[in-house]
């Protein structure tokens, strides 16, 4: 009898049905009660030999329900929904049918398999043909593109090989030319003056003043928060604003600290300029001469979720940069589900965030026009201009040039109907903004202007840029040639970098910031400022080796380079001078091979005091090997060091995962992770754990059978370095970060075709940049 799950939207198993139970639960133990009944024969026998969920559903289940659940003669509904795996084990209990007696082991082998394999969301996800599908843009493919239509596309980032402000000392208060006396480069702004001056000689005792100006670059987006840190007068702006962001100029009070947050948009440089003035305080009287005030002045950040330090050099630039257009309203979140993020809902939250997106825009380019469009206020050709401007946004925003009809709709009936040129413009605007034309990657054959798109969103996450669109135009992008001379061309931008900076930290799992908490017994140094540090330490890492010369993928995986300022140098084991900035250092005597050994992986992939193999040997099988793992039936806690004190971390987890209903994915996962276990749960070198000698060998069986053992994490990273499922892996997830589509959707060559491109490229990140964009808007393998 077939019979609906109450809430669910699929329907109960029917005359097989299957007892759903959590996989990991420890095996059953013996009882005085238990042996004085006698056991089921058919549970005795199942019991007695672990149970092979596949076969077992092959046996019983599938004439009935299909091979792969898609239905049979017995029972014509799929096997699909979405419910827990505790709520359908409940259910099904309840209404097995009488004469099929399930045992509970059998049952849950085979629930494992079915729910795995096609049951779940996810599962029916995978399993869906791939394809290419229709997409919004992403919440950072909108942002980007509406900047850069605001802005007309202008260099994101200078290009400059200087890092630091522009400073310009005077004496006196003013910023007057005559009174300059030291022009330099500051790498940070942290002084403390004391009672003295910026140098001995040039400064009287009226006092000084400097202003920095430059550029700040932003290593990823979310929300800034500013402090300017001073015991004088002090103005601050940021991203063009006319007026101070922070202004303290005249003071009032005891206050040091001034602060102002902003949303900036990752990979991108904006426009900085901080004036600060020492005088004395008070009416000039040179009869009575004032004591001088001790001085000092920092210029600092929070940046998202991480602790406030001052702006470090590698973020700033002595050139000026034009300002950003940033849409700062939230957005929901882009689903991420498969792995990578995709534009593939459109739900009533989406929509009214990209509406009100679309109005800010509008009044920021009409409050705007005359910088924006060249106009003047009561100039003749003013309307023409502004025309003109709508023109060329919306051709941008279309990526496309405008047909007669498309011009006449979003543009000169807006100009034909609004009272003002500012109305026409938010009208045309908001119009393109909200056009499907825009919202809606185009997918499928196409000419040489979606060629641009492809290749533009790929590697920039937005619009075409001039030299994109001119190339369309002109005929450039119909050959393998032409679309691979831009794609060159765009992998050596700045924005380039930034795209595989959000894929790095997404296929390390570090994309979130989560707090980052130790110890404190354990690790008493360890603070929200040496987490910042870590972090910081692993984004420098990344840059040197990803996006170095070579750009090579074996020095990701291999670099024994780890790069500590003067804190995280004390903590480690390090000899650098306290205040020391990042630099590269020799540390643990070559025993780090690659990204795997850097210190803030390591404490992200670790418990509260102890390291978790688990974590860290999940991330090796599933992102840098590829491997599908099953999702735990059920959430566990980790077993307590207290109810073992004699064990190793290593022998807790062997016994945690022991059972067969867990061995049969820990079988892989725990000798991955196993493998990194000389290094504790802030990523410091150990030789002993609970007081015995660690043991880091591992192993791993590969995809043919074929098995190799590690002595620790240096043979680890020279496997992965030279393993070609690795690299298969590594080309794979980049392919569907670029282009947020699934790479068996462009044909069974184009894997293949990406491998053999990332060999003769000597394994050059950027060059599979390049071929995975290429292949992506010609639609054919490399």
């Amino acid at each position: 009898m077939r019979k609906l799950i109450p809430g669910t939207r699929s329907y109960a198993f029917g005359s097989c049905a299957l007892l759903l139970v959590v996989a990991i639960a420890l095996p059953p133990q013996k009882s005085p009660q238990a042996k004085s009944k006698p056991a089921a024969k058919t549970g005795a026998k199942v019991a007695a030999k672990a149970v092979d969920g596949r076969k077992a559903f092959a046996s019983k289940c599938a004439p009935c329900h299909g091979d792969k659940g898609q239905g049979g003669a017995g029972y014509r509904k799929p096997l699909v929904g979405d419910r827990s795996v505790s709520e359908l084990a409940k259910f099904i209990g309840k209404t097995m049918p009488p004469g099929a007696p399930c045992a509970a082991p059998e049952a849950a082998a085979v629930a494992a398999f079915v729910h795995s394999e096609f049951y779940s969301p996810l599962a029916q996800e995978r399993n869906r043909p791939a394809r290419v599908s229709l997409a919004r843009l992403t919440v950072r493919q909108f942002r980007n593109a509406v900047a850069d239509l605001v802005g007309g596309f202008q260099p994101t980032v200078p290009q400059v090989a200087e890092r630091g402000l522009k400073a310009e000392y005077f004496k006196g208060r003013y910023f007057d030319g005559k009174n300059r006396v030291i022009q330099r480069l500051d790498p940070v702004v942290k002084f403390n003056f004391g009672t003295g001056t910026p140098t001995p000689e040039g400064f009287d005792d009226t006092g000084f003043s400097i202003v920095w100006t430059g550029s700040l670059l932003a290593p990823e987006t979310g929300e800034y928060e500013f402090v300017v840190r001073s015991d004088h007068a002090v103005r601050f702006w940021l991203n063009g604003q006319t007026r101070p962001f922070i202004d303290a100029w005249v003071k009032s009070g005891k206050d040091e600290e001034f602060r102002g947050s902003m949303t900036l948009l990752g990979g991108r440089a904006y426009p900085v300029r901080l004036e600060f003035s020492k005088a004395n305080q008070g009416v000039d009287d040179k009869k009575k001469p004032k004591p001088q005030l001790p001085a000092f002045i920092e210029l600092c950040w929070k940046r998202p979720r991480l602790a406030q330090e001052p702006i470090p050099v590698r973020n700033l630039l002595p050139a000026w940069s034009p300002p950003t257009y940033v849409v700062a309203n939230p957005f929901p979140a882009d689903d991420r589900s498969i792995g990578y993020e995709r534009g593939n809902s459109v739900s009533k939250a989406w929509d009214e965030a990209t509406t009100t997106a679309a109005l800010e825009a509008s009044s920021y380019i009409a409050k705007n026009l005359n910088s924006l469009a060249g106009t003047n206020d009561g100039a003749g050709d003013r309307k023409d201009k502004a025309r003109a401007y709508c023109r060329s946004f919306v051709e941008r925003a279309f990526r496309k040039p405008l047909t007669p009809e498309t011009q006449k709709l979003y543009i000169d009936r807006q100009f034909e109907a609004a009272s003002t040129v500012e109305l026409a413009v938010k009208r045309s605007v908001i119009l393109a903004l909200k056009s499907p034309r825009f919202l809606y990657r185009e997918i499928g054959a196409g000419d040489g202007y979606l060629a641009a798109s492809q290749l533009s969103f790929a590697l920039w996450d937005t619009v075409p840029d001039p030299a994109l669109l001119q190339a369309a135009s002109a005929g450039q992008l119909a050959s393998r040639e032409q679309v691979a001379q831009q794609a060159e061309r765009m992998v050596r931008d700045p924005r380039a970098w930034n795209k595989l900076r959000e894929f790095l930290m997404l296929w390390l799992k570090v994309d979130e910031v989560p707090d980052l908490v130790k110890s404190a017994k354990r690790y008493p140094d360890f603070d929200d400022h040496a987490a910042t540090d870590l972090r910081s330490s692993l984004e420098i890492f990344l840059e040197n080796t990803a996006w170095s010369a070579n750009a090579d993928y074996r020095e990701l995986i291999l670099s024994p380079d780890v790069y500590l300022n003067g804190r995280l140098a004390k903590l480690y084991g390090a000899s650098l001078p306290a205040g020391s900035d990042f630099q590269k250092v020799a540390l643990d005597g070559g025993q780090r091979a690659g990204v795997l050994t850097q210190p803030y992986m390591l404490s992200r992939l670790a418990y509260l005091d102890n390291s978790s193999p688990i974590h860290r040997g999940v991330l090796v099988a599933r992102n840098f090997l590829g491997r599908t793992l099953q999702a735990p039936p059920a959430a566990f806690a980790p077993l307590a060091p207290g109810l073992h004190p004699s064990l190793t971390t290593r022998q807790r987890v062997e016994m945690q995962t022991k059972p067969a209903a867990c061995n049969s994915c820990h079988a892989m996962i725990n000798p991955l992770g196993f493998s990194l276990e000389k290094f504790d749960a802030i990523g410091r070198l150990r030789d002993k754990d609970n007081g015995k000698p660690v043991d880091s060998s591992g192993s791993y069986v590969d995809r043919t059978g074929s098995a190799v053992k590690f002595a620790g994490p240096t043979e680890l990273a020279k496997y992965l370095a030279n393993s070609d499922e690795a690299k298969s892996a590594f080309a794979e997830k980049l392919f569907q970060h670029l282009t947020k589509q699934p790479v068996l959707a462009y044909g069974p060559k184009m894997l293949p075709g990406l491998r053999k491109e990332f060999a003769a490229g000597n394994y050059n990140i950027r060059k599979l940049m390049a071929a995975s964009a290429v292949g992506s808007a010609l639609r054919s393998a490399p």
